[in-house]
């Protein structure tokens, strides 16, 4: 299989800078060889309406899938930046993803399998697809629709 950043390059996808923590916390944590990641919300490429609103209001099922792979962008950005090369991923363990969404939705895990799929994409249908939860939040910071924390263990 090829590198991750050499998918990322076929796929058209260039890393953003990672995000600066808006508050007192660390984007990663290594803990022997397991890198507990952040929760992060969606890069600020691609188009801006993808990032902000409910999920089941403002934005759709399909929207929300998007805005959940730009997290996933903004994910692999900081992975990358602390670990120096996606390479030492050697597999996607735990992902808790929220979706922002109004009270009477239902389809979160769709949602959260924007970023599923995407790291699936990334580093293989086994690496890449690890234990999950999707839940529905009342809101989430700065109005973003999605935010996924996870943990990659790492060679």
């Amino acid at each position: 299989m090829p590198s991750p950043d050499a998918i990322l390059t076929q796929m058209g996808i260039t890393l953003p800078t990672p995000p600066k923590p808006v508050a007192k916390y660390k984007p990663t944590v290594l803990v022997g060889n397991l890198l507990y990641v952040s929760g992060h919300g969606p890069a600020k490429i691609g188009d801006p309406a993808l990032q902000a609103g409910k999920v089941g209001s403002k934005l759709t099922v399909e929207q929300g899938m998007e805005s959940a792979k730009l997290v996933g962008i903004n994910i692999l950005a900081t992975v990358r930046n602390a670990l120096g090369s996606l390479d030492r991923v050697k597999r996607l363990v735990k992902t808790l993803g929220m979706v922002n969404a109004t009270p009477d939705f239902l389809e979160h895990p769709k949602v959260i399998n924007g970023f599923s799929e995407f790291m699936a994409q990334v580093f293989g249908e086994d690496a890449g697809v690890g234990s999950r939860s999707a839940v529905g939040m009342g809101s989430l910071p700065g109005d973003i629709p999605v935010e996924v924390e996870c943990i990659f263990e790492i060679v």
